[in-house]
């Protein structure tokens, strides 16, 4: 008797990890939640959540629907629908979310926006749809991506928090 394959797991029920010891150097995205023990030197963009643990730091923006905080981020941090600060939590950047829970002893140096997202601000289901446009636009181009040649370099940016 035949057994029937399990049915595959949608990509926004898929848990990604980034574990202690970890780093990644460049951009992170996900259709699911990213849970994040180690270090990304990058932008993040999970279309679920983001969970940062009380030793993981993001050197970079973070773009989510839910975001929960206990360790750091150097950059801005867009939690579409709720965002959570532990109490071990520092943010240095600009926050922007619908709904705020900070713990005491969370530590905070930019400006928040509690509410609406500001104008023009791409929601990460925006997001999505465009990056879904431009893989098709790049596959079906016929102009070779220079980081997909053996020594090829792939532009990198990254956004700069002013310290004070």
């Amino acid at each position: 008797m035949a057994k029937n394959p399990p049915p595959a797991t949608p990509p926004e029920a898929v848990i990604s990890i980034i574990g202690a010891g970890m780093s990644l150097d460049g951009d992170c995205e996900t259709d699911g939640s990213l849970r994040i023990e180690g270090t990304i030197r990058g932008n993040v963009r999970a279309a679920k959540s983001v969970v940062i643990g009380k030793n993981g730091l993001v050197d970079g923006s973070i773009f989510t629907q839910d975001a929960v905080i206990s360790g750091q981020v150097l950059g801005s941090v867009t939690a579409e629908s709720r965002l959570e600060l532990h109490a071990t939590s520092h943010i240095a950047g600009e926050i922007y979310t619908l709904r705020l829970q900070v713990d005491d002893g969370a530590s905070i140096q930019g400006q928040v926006s509690v509410g609406e997202a500001p104008k023009g601000l791409r929601t990460t289901s925006e997001y999505s749809r465009e990056t879904d446009k431009n893989s098709e636009a790049k596959k079906s181009s016929d102009k070779p991506d220079p980081s997909d040649r053996p020594g090829g370099v792939a532009e990198e940016r990254k956004l700069q928090v002013p310290r004070q």
